[in-house]
């Protein structure tokens, strides 16, 4: 069968090259039985779009002797900017021996589910940060939880799971970091404002459209929780992409997590998509901690507050729903150009007080004493 394999792929052909797959050397390990199979190649020097016609190309060949779910492919690269690191990026060291080390190298491809659920080394308490409906804010949320969980003297990580739209770097600051990978092989998390983060926004050009096909994401994903050098935490924070998709079922698969948090803004179309999202955690036994209500509302200059999206309608679910309420987090325009600029709202402290900042640590507070 495996001749078959090779004689298949030999079929394929480089565009920029003219040589097949075979003759270049990209083929590194074929693993098959009568009913399925795993390639691994390098996918060195191809662009993602490149990438993605010669895959597309694979599986169909391949699938004269195998049905599409059980053709697994895994591509690999020694250059951490062929697999999105960004040529053009500047190395940032973070302290530790990384000024040394070499660049931290994804390998991009379908992640299969553990034979059990693992948990994070180091982590003591993992939970996601969850919307279901994409423009809610959630990034925000979780971003400055994370600072505000900090403040109060825990240990936190963040991690960026949305890998079609990540924008924790921009809003820490790190829009030019690169993490680099320790001795042993782990991926070093970038730090700034007190807290270990990673994201594939380090990876992946500002700009640049990621055109993976879902599944291949759950290797990502994988690969962030368990090959990065988180080390002690007190809590990690998975910042989730909208949805209830591939990213969202390979995390309830693989990890071992303590919980969720649902963002949503208080109207009604909003709620709709985020009921959804508890829903799919309750069905695989995960714990809701709360809902938050974001853009609850917008006080102008004038003292006047206005209910631009609802009022309440967070809350009310949480009641429908008998999951805890951690509530409201308003419209200032603060909270917005902090995040554009890259220096987080609950990092400065000229805003204590304030009704976001306060909101912040209340729902730190309600989160540390739930878990």
């Amino acid at each position: 069968m495996e001749s078959k394999v090779f004689k298949l792929l030999a079929t394929i052909k480089n565009p920029k090259s003219g040589r097949d797959l075979i003759d270049e050397g990209r083929v590194k390990q074929v693993d098959c039985t009568e009913n399925a199979v795993t390639i691994k190649y390098n996918r060195e020097g191809l662009d993602p779009l490149e990438k993605k016609n010669i895959e597309t190309k694979m599986r169909a060949v391949l699938g004269e002797l195998f049905s599409e779910d059980a053709i697994t492919l895994e591509s690999i690269s020694e250059d951490s900017k062929d697999v999105y690191a960004g040529a053009d990026k500047h190395t940032h060291s973070h302290g530790g021996s990384c000024s040394t080390s070499k660049s931290a190298n994804l390998q991009a491809g379908h992640g299969p589910a553990m034979p059990e659920k693992r948990r994070v080394a180091g982590a003591k308490k993992v939970f996601a940060v969850s919307s279901a409906k994409g423009g809610v804010g959630k990034s925000t949320i979780a971003t400055n939880l994370a600072i505000a969980l900090s403040q109060d003297g825990k240990k936190v990580g963040l991690l960026d799971a949305d890998i079609y739209g990540p924008s924790i770097p921009m809003m820490m600051g790190e829009r030019e970091a690169q993490p680099q990978g320790n001795p042993e092989g782990k991926i070093v998390p970038i730090e700034a404002h007190g807290i270990k983060f990673m994201s594939f926004g380090f990876f992946v050009p500002e700009g640049e459209a990621v055109i993976w096909r879902g599944p291949m994401l759950g290797g990502i994903l994988n690969q962030f929780l368990f090959d990065v050098d988180w080390g002690e935490l007190d809590y990690l924070i998975i910042d989730l992409p909208p949805g209830t998709g591939d990213m969202q079922l390979s995390l309830v698969q693989n990890l071992e997590f303590d919980g969720a948090i649902a963002v949503s803004t208080p109207q009604q179309v909003a709620l709709l998509d985020s009921k959804k999202g508890i829903a799919m955690f309750e069905k695989v036994n995960t714990p809701i901690l709360g809902m938050v209500e974001n853009m609850s509302s917008f006080i102008c200059e004038h003292g006047t507050e206005y209910n631009i999206f609802g009022k309440g309608g967070v809350e009310q679910a949480a009641t429908e729903l008998k999951v805890p309420y951690l509530g409201a987090v308003p419209i200032e325009i603060e909270l917005r150009e902090s995040g554009d600029l890259g220096k987080p709202y609950m990092s400065n402290k000229e805003f204590e007080g304030r009704s976001v900042w306060t909101a912040f640590k209340n729902m730190a507070q309600s989160i540390s004493k739930t878990l």
